[in-house]
């Protein structure tokens, strides 16, 4: 079991995010918050302050994570606003338009930095730190999307899918350093990226049931979870189908 008392949370005001922050500080972890829009993370900031004790510390920066350059500053002034850290949660990222990353290579790109790049060299700073004092946690949220690309949605999918296989390797790297690596599916969220959607049927999640689920993964040190556990059936399906029938499909 990991222990987590200082996690730092990347994409902290993300409507999934918010609810693993408030259940890390309900369980008694200091937490620092990241996040790109001021009033969203005042507001979260004060609703952690409520829930912690007097010990726990919550603190919180403002940055555009898609700049590269400053991540190791960022890196660095959250560690000291905590004193260390022993967990990271990665909840970076954006639902791009497919049609118009279709029409621009620009869009494309720029989607593939946000939701995949950025995330990937933030990792490499934390998990270079983990492997250096021989324990801590990480999470990060990626996608059924990446499972298979498909019509609808492969920007995003791709994005996702170079994610997730970084992540199986950097999990294989630092499991000898007692470093665990969690890959997070959602699977249908409600949340406010998703919120111009039709949210309704068994396949959709609530964020708090799966804020909840993400700490419970990290603190058991597990390595995939689809949450729900039905998407894992659903993508082993849609995997399995033939290309000569799946390019077929409208998907």
């Amino acid at each position: 079991m990991n222990s987590l008392s200082k996690v730092i949370i990347f994409g902290a005001t993300s409507g999934i995010a918010k609810h693993a922050a408030r259940q890390l500080v309900c369980e008694g972890a200091s937490v620092h918050c990241v996040a790109r829009n001021q009033e969203k993370l005042d507001s979260l900031l004060a609703d952690l302050r409520i829930r912690a004790n007097g010990s726990q510390i919550i603190s919180g920066s403002l940055h555009d994570l898609d700049d590269i350059s400053q991540h190791t500053t960022i890196w660095q002034q959250a560690k000291d606003s905590l004193g260390g850290c022993d967990g990271v949660l990665m909840a970076q990222g954006v639902l791009p338009n497919q049609t118009e990353c279709q029409q621009s290579a620009e869009k494309t790109l720029a989607s593939l930095h946000t939701n995949a790049i950025s995330i990937i060299n933030l990792l490499t700073l934390a998990a270079n730190d983990f492997e250096a004092q021989k324990n801590g946690a990480i999470a990060v949220i990626s996608s059924v999307a990446g499972d298979r690309g498909r019509q609808s949605n492969y920007i995003y999918g791709a994005a996702k899918g170079l994610l997730s296989i970084f992540l199986q390797g950097l999990r294989n790297r630092l499991f000898k350093s007692g470093v665990s690596v969690t890959t997070v599916k959602p699977g249908f969220t409600r949340t406010q990226m998703t919120a111009e959607m039709n949210c309704e049927g068994f396949l959709w999640a609530d964020a708090d049931v799966v804020g909840k689920g993400i700490v419970q993964a990290m603190r058991q040190g597990k390595d995939e979870i689809y949450l729900k556990p039905i998407w894992r059936i659903i993508m082993m399906v849609i995997k399995a189908i033939p290309e000569t029938i799946f390019k077929r499909l409208s998907l």
